[in-house]
């Protein structure tokens, strides 16, 4: 095992030289240098948004035609099948490199529709979609959250009514993140309303540029709009792309489920990694003249402590991934962590920078950090709101009585 690692750390290394040049060191760190954005979510203008996606699109493609596009996929549909240590091993390498922010691909798509896809989609549909993702020609949203089924995702109210070969839905999805760069979208619909509600739902990969599919952003007060509603009327579905058994939906989404607290749990990356920095944290107390404040170090202390349990937790799971052992539940104390961790740090921010979070005085790393403040209520809902996980963790985890429910 450990030679197979050298020689794949070698291949890496040679396909990533080849093709994009170092990425500047993160580690160092000066106040006042460099960009001090502290974005959790995008507000790029439309037109630099598209040339975004686009370079992600390009860069998975040249993945993918060198043998990284899909590392541990199933070789018939494009994949390397190799396993989870691969990955994370590639991702690790890959992140020394400049290489294009791929995570309107990766997050949802790749991470969590495309492995939903491999389990319970019918093989022409496989055939279809999964070289197509994975070659950065097809984005996946994922359209479950309604207006009166959020965290409670079993009161699913959608509708897809059989129709000869085909299925028409009609319904309301919210909070769909890439669903306007999207090509297709799994839904959670529900095909029986006499059954258990977890029992009559039924999932359908949905073409999203059918007709009756409606797409429509939602602004931000971080002032992007990186989610949307999506309106379904009289969508028709082909029965092949129905996923898993008619009324046997739920447990295609608790498939997806799993890859999606996986994802949100592992999160480490991008300009948010910086707002657990030590560095960046004890040069903000500095040049805002509150490092002598005792209260406020105390709370750094706590803080960055907790940081450092999280990330241990995630190393945990990666050393039970290389033992070849199913991760327990690191990964879901990891997602509520992460959240809790960031929304601290952006409590703590506000704290030390007082009135200059909210009024821009053109001072390096001070309004910026309203970016992630105005984020953080997100943060403690996507993925599993941290009063779900709390229960799950209490009641599967701990084994404590579980909550009463109507």
């Amino acid at each position: 095992m450990e030679h197979d690692m050298q020689d794949f750390t070698a291949e890496v290394r040679r396909f990533l030289d080849a093709h994009v040049a170092k990425a500047p060191d993160r580690t160092a760190f000066t106040w006042g240098e460099g960009d001090d954005s502290m974005a959790y979510f995008s507000s790029l203008p439309p037109e630099e948004e598209r040339e975004h996606v686009q370079r992600a699109r390009d860069w998975q493609r040249i993945r993918h035609e060198n043998g990284f596009g899909w590392i541990t996929g199933p070789p018939e549909y494009g994949g390397r099948g190799l396993t989870p240590v691969h990955d994370l091993l590639y991702d690790a390498i890959e992140s020394e490199y400049d290489v294009a922010d791929t995570g309107t691909l990766s997050v949802i798509g790749l991470g969590m529709i495309g492995p939903t896809i491999l389990a319970h989609a019918q093989p022409r549909i496989k055939d279809r979609w999964l070289p197509a993702m994975y070659r950065g020609d097809a984005i996946a949203c994922q359209l479950f959250s309604e207006p009166g089924a959020g965290s409670d995702l079993a009161s699913v109210a959608t509708k897809a009514v059989r129709d000869g070969e085909d299925w028409v839905l009609n319904g309301q999805k919210v909070w769909t993140s890439v669903a306007q760069h999207s090509q297709i979208g799994l839904a959670l619909t529900r095909t029986n309303p006499d059954a258990p509600k977890h029992r009559g739902i039924t999932a359908f990969l949905v073409p999203m540029d059918a007709p009756g599919v409606e797409v429509r952003p939602l602004r931000q007060m971080t002032g992007g709009a990186d989610f949307n509603e999506v309106f379904l009327t009289d969508v028709r579905v082909p029965e092949d792309h129905r996923l898993g058994e008619i009324d046997g939906g739920w447990t295609v989404a608790l498939t997806t489920l799993m890859n999606e607290r996986a994802t949100v749990g592992s999160e480490g990356a991008g300009p948010v990694a910086a707002a657990l920095s030590p560095d960046r944290l004890s040069a903000l107390m500095r040049a805002t003249w509150t490092w002598d404040d005792r209260a406020l170090r105390a709370r750094l202390a706590e803080l960055l402590v907790d940081a450092m349990a999280t990330e241990h937790l995630n190393t945990r799971a990666l050393r039970t991934l290389r033992a070849g052992v199913t991760p327990g539940p690191e990964r879901s104390v990891a997602k509520l962590m992460y959240g809790q961790n960031l929304t601290r740090a952006a409590h703590f921010v506000a704290d030390c920078l007082g009135p200059r979070l909210v009024a821009d005085t053109g001072k390096w790393g001070t309004y910026a950090w309203s970016e992630l403040l105005l984020a953080t209520p997100a943060l403690r809902i996507l993925g599993g709101t941290e009063e779900i996980m709390k229960n799950i963790l209490a009641e599967r985890v701990l084994g404590l009585p579980k909550e009463a429910r109507a």
